[in-house]
């Protein structure tokens, strides 16, 4: 079996996912194409090479709809030949793309493909899919008493890990910490392309806050919580807010994956190797608990163990979610995110998973660090793991 190897990730900054956001003119083909030209002209590769694109978007309606990877691949003017599919693993759909496009390598399927993800947040509001449709018969028979939206969910998980507004509210600080001190210590400067735009070209993450402080954040009120939740879950406090929660992106990510053989004969450099995948389902109540079970499948399967990793990227779509997977994994928590994570980078849903793969890749070269382990939460309880091995 081949080895599929990693020679390149590029993202877009993130922009804020609101009307104004330094990213919410640009239409999200134009964002994925971007991306996607970046890959081809980074690694001198003509269109024709690329074997299929596979791309991650979540909201697939309005500008959004209509097998999204394939327009964004002729607007990035590809050959006509080159095909390109859209797939839907909620948050982590882009992270899923990157392991359909390694499996593909290695089950000798595919040569060179490019895994990306895009989400336009501000032009195609969250939700926006389900907007209009209707609960099946055989889920509300399923689960009689409702489910829940995932900031409940990240409520939820607080109360049962017992994780405290004070500690959701420092994580959140630290991880715009960390993330201030990388961007300006030039750590993310290899993975952003810049977006043009009428007011003129973007170049840097709207998103992160050098200036988030505790205090600030404890300021803040809880978003989630209604009368009607209230009575249901009486043990809840209440604590998930805008601040220590991923803020509405608009971002696009891509990685350039081939086999080891196809780098050599081409003379581009492999940075990491895939060593290991997982893909789990987990109670859809609690929804965003996946990444736990992830974890803990993937290392089985690897044969390595937590001291083995050199640095875990577990997104933060919460503060509640890393942090509950922190106690159960008994993880160092310098090793979590260590340059911010979505709290402070943005979490463009359909792009986080390619946009953690290139932070983490990056960190490792930096560092000299091996393996690096990657892990998605996903609503309706998914969760995908991915371990990289640095060459």
């Amino acid at each position: 079996m081949q080895d599929a190897v990693i020679v390149d990730v590029v993202r877009t900054p993130s922009g804020r996912g609101k009307p104004g956001g330094a990213l919410s003119d640009v239409h999200p083909v134009d964002l994925a194409a971007g991306v996607l030209t970046a890959v081809l002209e980074r690694n001198g590769l003509e269109s024709r090479q690329i074997d299929d694109v596979i791309l991650g978007c979540v909201s697939q309606i309005g500008d959004q709809s209509m097998n999204i990877a394939r327009q964004a691949v002729l607007a990035a003017g590809f050959d006509e030949s080159v095909p390109a599919t859209t797939i839907d693993r909620q948050c982590g759909s882009s992270q899923q793309a990157a392991h359909f496009a390694a499996q593909g390598v290695m089950a000798g399927a595919y040569d060179i493909v490019i895994a990306a993800g895009v989400e336009s947040m501000s032009r195609v509001p969250l939700g926006s899919s389900a907007r209009g449709g209707s609960l099946s018969r055989g889920i509300a028979e399923r689960y009689p008493d409702g489910l829940v939206n995932q900031g409940v969910s990240a409520e939820l998980i607080a109360a049962k890990w017992g994780v405290g507004r004070g500690e959701l509210d420092a994580f959140a600080a630290e991880s715009h910490r960390r993330a201030a001190d990388a961007a300006s210590r030039g750590m993310f400067d290899s993975q952003l392309i810049a977006v043009p735009t009428a007011s003129g070209a973007v170049t840097v993450d709207e998103t992160i806050r050098s200036s988030t402080t505790v205090e600030g954040l404890a300021g803040l009120s809880p978003v989630f919580r209604t009368d009607d939740l209230a009575a249901r879950f009486p043990d809840v406090v209440w604590s998930i807010t805008a601040g220590n929660s991923s803020p509405l992106t608009d971002a696009a990510s891509a990685a350039l994956i081939m086999s080891a053989e196809r780098a050599a004969a081409l003379g581009l450099t492999p940075r990491a190797r895939f060593h290991a995948f997982s893909v789990v389902g987990d109670d859809p109540l609690l929804m965003l608990t996946g990444p736990i079970p992830a974890t803990r499948r993937i290392l089985e399967r690897s044969g390595l163990s937590m001291d083995d990793l050199d640095a875990y990227e577990v997104n933060e779509a919460f503060a509640s979610v890393p942090l509950a997977w922190q106690r159960e994994l008994d993880a160092d928590p310098s090793k979590l995110n260590p340059w911010g994570g979505a709290i402070a980078l943005g979490h463009a849903v359909g792009a986080s998973g390619t946009r953690l793969l290139g932070t983490l890749v990056a960190y490792l070269e930096a560092t000299g660090g091996r393996y690096g382990l990657q892990t998605m939460c996903e609503g309706g309880g998914l969760a995908n793991a991915t371990i990289i091995e640095r060459l």
